[in-house]
């Protein structure tokens, strides 16, 4: 019950960048900021580095990124990485959280970091220059809650974390597909004696489409609050998933005159310039979108090839070597159209493209199933988080 929660500072509940050692020179586990992914509970990749400065961290601790764009795109995650007793490292714009023994619980910590009562005040508190403006720490510590008890703490905090820990076994069974995915396509290609004997195209000739998009302010016309989804470059993320979070949007004239790029399902999406190579499959779930330059959309012809099978040849990473050749450095790196259109795409005779399409369709609708399925738990995480945090509703009353 709300009436039994109790006002204090967050730094009466969490102990900030609480004091560890490493020496100088040791090699450690490292995180930096562009190893963590965007509104993801868990750390999914880190390096091992020989220290030389950086906030440090135990296993139970939850990083925040104090810097902006990173804190407001929910560069928030709770360490879970490492050995008994290991200390490990990241970057130096995180602020650590450790809770206060018998005064929180560190997956209630975790989600009160990420809930609106801690985040929209730490945003707002950033000072400095444009760009590089900083989470004011005292601000933070001084924050005003109202938390329950520590066993009603545990019950919130158990609850939101088996939403994650569905979200992160999903994670964990599509990059075994992917890996099944990518071990099906180097057998049949890339470590095929007889690769030589295997008929390559260019994928243009394989293709309705091979184009990319406009940024709509070229045109004179501005991002909207809501409308139709416009693909950036960063929504598309390394495990070739889809990140709603950073849509931007427009209106229906100005996607009707950017009418070149409209997305359809089935389309390969694939970033040429600055990050270069990441791709996705696009599925009803991200329509009705749009996207811009940095972004070239590949419609397959589906009565030559079925955008899967495309899909399946950056999966094997056939294109990365061809890439790398042709690269555009400018400002940022970046690749043509032409330098796409005309990626050899190896095919397969009428037998055996049957045979691999048996085998990698039901992975990858098994992936695509997966990535539906987490983005309904974010959902219903996310729907819950503010309002478990508030006491808006009694942790006891959701069934799962």
């Amino acid at each position: 019950m709300r009436y039994e929660w109790k006002s204090m500072k967050l730094s009466d509940i969490a102990i900030f960048n609480p004091a560890e050692q490493i020496k100088r020179g040791a090699v450690a586990k490292k995180v930096p900021m562009d190893k963590l992914v965007p509104f993801c509970r868990d750390v999914t990749e880190y390096s091992i580095e020989p220290y030389n400065g950086g906030t440090k961290f135990r296993n139970g601790d939850t990083v925040m990124a104090r810097i902006t764009p990173c804190l407001e795109n929910g560069k928030t995650a709770k360490i879970s990485f490492l050995d008994e007793g290991e200390v490990g490292f990241g970057s130096t714009e995180y602020i650590v959280f450790r809770a206060k023994a018998d005064m929180a619980d560190p997956d209630y910590l975790y989600y009160l970091i990420c809930s609106p009562a801690v985040r929209e005040p730490a945003i707002k508190s950033m000072v400095g220059s444009s760009g590089r403006q900083r989470v004011q720490t005292d601000v933070v510590k001084n924050l005003e809650i109202c938390v329950p008890s520590l066993h009603e703490q545990q019950k919130v905090g158990s609850l939101l974390r088996s939403i994650d820990d569905r979200i992160e076994l999903n994670r964990r069974i599509n990059n075994n597909l992917e890996q099944q995915l990518r071990t099906i396509f180097k057998a049949e290609f890339t470590d095929n004696p007889e690769l030589e004997n295997i008929t390559q195209i260019p994928l243009s000739e394989l293709c309705h489409v091979v184009t990319k998009g406009t940024t709509p302010t070229t045109l004179g016309k501005p991002f909207v609050e809501s409308g139709i989804n416009f693909i950036k470059a960063e929504s598309i993320l390394d495990d070739h998933s889809i990140d709603k979070s950073k849509f931007a949007f427009i209106d229906e004239e100005t996607n009707a005159l950017l009418k070149r790029s409209i997305i359809h399902a089935g389309d390969v999406v694939f970033t040429i310039a600055g990050t270069l190579g990441r791709f996705a499959l696009i599925d009803e779930n991200v329509l009705p979108a749009n996207t811009n330059q940095a972004v070239a959309i590949i419609r397959a012809d589906v009565e030559k090839v079925l955008p899967e099978y495309i899909y399946t040849c950056f999966i094997g990473e056939w294109h990365t070597d061809y890439y790398a050749k042709r690269v555009q450095q400018a400002v940022q790196a970046n690749l043509s159209l032409t330098t796409i259109k005309s990626l050899p795409i190896p095919l397969l005779d009428e037998a055996k493209m049957s045979e691999y399409l048996s085998l990698i369709l039901p992975l990858i609708k098994a992936i695509k199933t997966n990535e539906a399925q987490n983005e309904k738990l974010a959902a219903l995480r996310d729907n819950l988080l503010p309002k478990l945090m508030s006491g808006e509703i009694d942790v006891s009353a959701v069934q799962l």
